[in-house]
């Protein structure tokens, strides 16, 4: 089975600051293809400035993969069956929520695919159908104990 490797990178020049909280969250995620991607806490969770909210954050990575990772199932099967995509956007979302334990998790991700084919387009039945075994085969959802729900739009 393949391997993936990220690099998380950090740094902070004051100490000082640093002991007291007064620190920046910024930083890269550099990705074994080349890709450079500014990452940061969430100013929902640590507000600025020590937080960037032009800078992904953890949570919406999580949910960016599993939305990106269900699509790229979908076109391949969509394909597979002889149909062809013309778009796929995807409203995707979660919410952060304290569980009965205590911890705070992502308990629900929501996709919202909303797909476009050219002729001949599949029936309702078929694209749930789709969905369904695109769902079943990423790796991400079936990495991951959060429930993840399809509602195709």
């Amino acid at each position: 089975m393949p391997k993936h490797s990220a690099i998380v990178s950090w740094s902070n020049a004051n100490p000082e600051s640093f002991r007291h909280g007064h620190y920046s969250r910024a930083h890269e995620w550099r990705f074994d293809g080349g890709a450079v991607v500014p990452g940061s806490a969430s100013p929902d969770v640590v507000r600025a400035p020590w937080s960037d909210a032009a800078a992904v954050d953890p949570e919406e990575a999580f949910l960016a993969s599993i939305s990106s990772c269900h699509m790229l199932w979908f076109l391949d099967l969509a394909r597979q069956a002889g149909y062809a995509v013309t778009s796929y956007d995807d409203e995707a979302s979660a919410a952060l929520v304290r569980g009965a334990d205590g911890k705070v998790r992502i308990e629900e991700v929501v996709l919202q695919p909303e797909v476009r084919f050219a002729r001949p387009q599949p029936d309702a039945a078929t694209i749930d159908a789709l969905h369904r075994h695109a769902h079943e085969k990423c790796f991400i959802a079936n990495s991951v104990s959060a429930k993840i729900r399809v509602n195709a739009r």
